[in-house]
């Protein structure tokens, strides 16, 4: 009985050892380099337009790439965000 070249390729690679997956991260010495700083903030309403104000103009979008990266309500008119940023800007 003949089998299809497809399915002799999928028996060879189901008999070799698993394959190693390489992280996304870009890594120096074996440390991974993380690309991106968060800051995360829990603050009055008032107040958490007024840091993100400031984060914004101390490391502008448009060198830094920088944003709000997730954001939530809590109780007691609190808002949780966090900001991102890159590390140096380019």
């Amino acid at each position: 009985m003949r089998t299809s070249r497809s399915v002799q390729l999928g028996q060879r690679a189901s008999n070799q050892a698993p394959f190693l997956v390489r992280s996304a991260l870009p890594v120096s010495r074996g440390i991974p380099i993380r690309r991106y700083v968060r800051e995360t903030f829990t603050q009055p309403r008032e107040n958490a337009s007024q840091t993100a104000r400031a984060f914004l103009d101390r490391f502008p979008k448009e060198a830094y790439m920088s944003e709000v990266e997730t954001w939530r309500e809590l109780p007691g008119d609190e808002i949780e965000f966090t900001m991102r940023r890159l590390r140096t800007a380019d």
